[in-house]
């Protein structure tokens, strides 16, 4: 009988045993991918004061687009605003709004109001937007409301924002 137990404690102590692995190399990561597109864009009735910007190749399921866009300059660079972006009239009510919706091969851009005709062609026309695609890991622990932020912890410049035609 003592053998058995002492055959079992044996067998235990090897089975119970962990490993252990020193991964000391440098990390590559080859599946988060981001990319940042530009594109200008004029929202009027001919086009439903919307644009669809196909995605090439489509996006992963998981990832998150987020839309920026250009409301103007200072000394310090330019401002970009997270979308979507409201504008109220002076009493509170809703005036105009910029939104997007986003699949994996597509994200359409759009202007919701009640009269957007009447919106001035400042906020209409030639349009300066920035899809970002993040990955999902990316997208709980960046400052989304911050483009600067994003696109650092993206670790993209702007050399490698690619300009869409439309």
């Amino acid at each position: 009988m003592k053998k058995i137990i002492t055959l079992l404690a044996i067998a235990g102590l090897f089975t119970l045993q962990s490993c252990t692995v020193n991964d000391d190399g440098p990390f590559v990561d080859n599946d988060t991918i981001s990319e940042v597109f530009e594109v200008t864009a004029s929202f009027n009735s001919t086009n439903n004061y919307s644009r669809i910007v196909p995605l090439n190749p489509p996006i992963f399921s998981s990832d998150v687009v987020l839309v920026y866009r250009l409301s103007g300059s200072t000394a310090q660079g330019d401002v970009w605003k997270l979308l979507p972006e409201t504008h109220y009239f002076s009493d509170g009510t809703l005036d105009f709004s910029y939104d997007y919706d986003y699949t994996t091969t597509d994200v359409s851009i759009y202007m919701v109001g009640s009269d957007l005709q009447d919106v001035t062609a400042e906020f209409r026309l030639n349009q300066v937007l920035r899809i970002v695609i993040v990955p999902a890991g990316f997208s709980t622990s960046i400052n989304k409301n911050n483009y600067e932020a994003v696109i650092s912890a993206l670790k993209i410049n702007e050399s490698q924002i690619k300009k869409i035609e439309m």
